[in-house]
């Protein structure tokens, strides 16, 4: 039977800096995809108001 070490390791890289990679990550994402949709000119076409115009109606 193996023997459970009982004793605390020591911190590794994972430890020490997992959730400030992370947040630092998701801010350059969020930092970037905000740049690239308001500045690079895309017209998103979000709302059909002024944009469809109705058909005249004919009598037949």
């Amino acid at each position: 039977i193996a023997r459970q070490r009982h004793q605390k390791r020591t911190p590794d890289f994972h430890d020490k800096y997992s959730n400030a990679v992370l947040a630092s990550g998701a801010t350059f994402s969020i930092a970037v995809w905000t740049y690239v949709a308001t500045q690079i000119g895309i017209e998103w076409n979000l709302s059909p108001d002024g944009r469809v115009t109705p058909k005249e109606w004919r009598d037949q």
